[in-house]
């Protein structure tokens, strides 16, 4: 394979010694005196102003080295110092090129000014020279041939780089899960990919998800590691959008000028501003009235708004990060989102599980809240064995509701801590914990359901209904109102009877079922 270089003229190396030139190191020349390192063609870049000096080296090239063919090539920058004019310069030239797959390249980066030297650095990094970056020296006698080396930009070959990235990357994965061992694979999956996006893009992230399946603690930690990596300098500004209401909503987030309202004793900076190269994260998203929802497009658009009152508009150049446990994409169908809001805030999308999705986590949790309370109460917290194999069982059960996720475990650990007997967790305070969980959840499966079924049904109705049909009727509704049609929710709902051929007209069984409580398909999605 022919061995090709690509560099720049050294003006003022390439020019020393003059009639003893041969016994000094010139790098163009030089490069071409290795015996290990035959070149068949040298690409010498300069300026016009250096013909002279060009068609000299050119020369002395082909007389050491007659199986070298040097091309001198012009490339002109009116500020060899200006970055974006090399760079530019050099982009083009790479483009221009016309690499090919039978030739082996090396980008000579001793010569040229420094601008020069990044600006092959950077586009050889990036693809656009297509190769290894030559790099000589003059040795210590500071005499020709002096020394060279070949340096690969794909950091994956050189083996200890490539341990210490591994290392850091698991780190980081693990920061970003607090140290907690998780177990579910779908899980650990999401987490390596919210990783990558963390330390390489500072686009907006939307974070999807039930309620208690830990968004608030991740958007958290996604700040934390931005600036362990120094990617952020600013705070970590939060804010349930579900507390902001009327005209004080604009002024919160925004801002507001002394006098624009009725008691604008003073002008307020808003949370925007607050989270000036930092990060932003509004939670709760789809709560947020359609005004504001207007301004903050803007904001996320073009980093600038104006705050309430004002007609100076503001800069903040903040990270936004979104919660939400809503379908945004029928918030936007009922005229409740904005659609080109959504498309800005998920250009990365997460949808957190909730903790009954992982089951294999609720023991590892388990752990990392007995840690918690530990480091607490400044003395170890545990449960005794048979207390702990108890309530694994029950927490991982399917009758294990797991309502509010990760904060009822947290506060069924916390309530079975401050009843145990010093600190130790036995079965008779697990007995107690499951019971009580066992009737909140009860009582919250008929108010779940009353909500669901209101409008649909008269309260007399509801009442009269057990809790098998209540909860099942809810389901079935919850379907329906996520499905385009009665056809494809027949689908959704009856797919294992499809299968077995028990039944071919989906949409029928479906409309006779929400028949005998008086329900139409156009009840539930009008």
């Amino acid at each position: 394979m022919k061995k090709i270089v690509i560099g720049f003229l050294g003006t003022v190396l390439d020019r020393r010694g003059k009639d003893k030139r041969w016994e000094s190191w010139r790098p163009s020349v030089s490069a071409c005196q290795h015996e290990d390192l035959l070149i068949d063609r040298f690409h010498l870049l300069c300026s016009r102003r250096d013909e002279s000096l060009a068609s000299q080296v050119r020369a002395d090239i082909e007389l050491i080295s007659p199986e070298t063919t040097v091309s001198v090539e012009y490339l002109e920058f009116k500020n060899p110092w200006d970055f974006e004019e090399v760079f530019s310069g050099l982009l083009n030239y790479s483009q221009n090129f016309g690499f090919r797959e039978d030739e082996e390249y090396l980008l000579h980066i001793t010569t040229g000014t420094h601008v020069t030297q990044i600006c092959m650095f950077l586009l050889t990094e990036a693809g656009f020279f297509h190769g290894r970056l030559l790099q000589t020296g003059p040795g210590r006698s500071n005499t020709p041939p002096g020394s060279y080396e070949i340096i690969d930009l794909d950091l994956s070959r050189y083996d200890s780089i490539a341990r210490r990235f591994a290392i850091q990357t698991r780190d980081d994965i693990s920061f970003l899960k607090s140290g907690i061992k998780t177990r579910n694979a779908a899980f650990n999956r999401l987490i390596a990919e919210v990783e990558r996006v963390t330390v390489r893009s500072d686009a907006p992230i939307l974070l999807a998800g039930p309620t208690g399946a830990g968004k608030s603690r991740l958007a958290r930690q996604i700040f934390e590691l931005r600036r362990q990596h120094s990617k952020v300098a600013g705070r970590f500004v939060e804010v349930n959008c579900a507390t902001l209401r009327g005209d004080m909503a604009m002024s919160v987030l925004f801002g507001h000028k002394k006098g624009a309202y009725t008691g604008a004793t003073e002008s307020r900076e808003g949370l925007l501003k607050a989270a000036d190269n930092g990060i932003l994260f509004l939670d709760e998203i789809g709560e947020l009235g359609l005004d504001e929802q207007a301004m903050l497009l803007r904001a996320i658009e073009e980093k600038l708004y104006l705050p309430v009152g004002s007609d100076k508009e503001i800069r903040s150049n903040f990270q936004l990060i979104t919660g939400t446990n809503r379908n945004l994409k029928q918030e936007c169908q009922r005229g409740h989102f904005r659609q080109d809001l959504l498309a800005r805030i998920k250009f990365w999308e997460f949808t957190l599980p909730g903790l009954k999705e992982r089951p294999e986590d609720i023991e590892p949790n388990i752990e990392y809240e007995l840690q918690l309370h530990s480091k607490e109460l400044g003395k170890p917290v545990s449960f005794s064995s048979e207390a702990r194999a108890s309530y694994l069982k029950f927490a991982s059960s399917a009758e294990a509701q797991w309502v509010a996720n990760f904060r009822d475990l947290n506060s069924s650990i916390a309530r079975m801590i401050t009843l145990s007997e010093g600190n130790r967790i036995d079965s008779s305070d697990v007995a107690v914990e499951i019971a009580r969980l066992r009737r909140e959840w009860q009582q919250e499966g008929f108010s779940d359901a009353e909500s669901h079924l209101a409008g649909l049904l008269k309260p007399e109705q509801i009442a009269e209904l057990d809790l098998f049909d209540s909860l099942q009727l809810t389901a079935v509704i919850e379907v329906c109102r996520n499905s385009a049609n009665m056809a494809e929710a027949g689908r959704k709902l009856f797919a294992g009877s499809l299968q077995k051929k028990h039944s071919t007209n989906d949409s029928d069984r479906l409309r006779k079922y929400l028949q005998r409580f008086g329900i139409s398909w156009k009840d539930i999605n009008t």
